[in-house]
């Protein structure tokens, strides 16, 4: 039987690949491995959607996997954006040492948050540790995890 081996990767849909790449590698610092047009056949095939290519960047998250960052080019793209209560949003959460020292770069380059500044994580089994959610330019959170001291 089939089974989970690893993760690969996380993909976003984005507005404009260029203005998401200021956001996740000028500002958190991902490594690009690849910017692509892709426009083959197989994508309208496994995606059930008529478009005409798609601008894709690949982006090395330390310690495994990729964020995947997906421009849709040729077809009406509307707004996923979510509050975190809301059923079919999500987020991804990266681990992050000196989350403070992230969040004022992130803040100074005009980039907003959920809360107004990192929060202290004050019960269940991250108690201790610190969190916050920035919001990449579509809205989409990413959540900065800074683990308690004593992991």
């Amino acid at each position: 039987m089939g089974e989970i081996l690893g993760f690969f990767h996380g993909g976003i849909t984005v507005k404009d690949l260029q203005k998401s790449l200021k956001f996740y590698h000028d500002g958190l610092g991902l490594k690009v491995k690849f910017e692509k047009l892709l426009n083959g056949p197989y994508l309208r095939t496994v995606l059930d959607l008529k478009f005409d290519a798609i601008n894709v960047a690949f982006l090395e998250v330390p310690g495994g996997g990729f964020i995947e960052l997906l421009d849709y080019q040729g077809i009406e793209k509307l707004s996923a954006a979510s509050r975190p209560c809301d059923f079919g949003g999500g987020h991804i959460s990266f681990y992050v040492s000196k989350i403070d020292e992230i969040a004022e770069k992130m803040f100074k380059m005009g980039y907003i948050a959920r809360s107004e500044s990192c929060v202290d994580i004050t019960e269940g089994p991250n108690a201790g540790g610190r969190s916050l959610y920035l919001l990449d330019p579509d809205g989409y959170p990413i959540e900065l995890f800074m683990r308690p001291a004593d992991a």
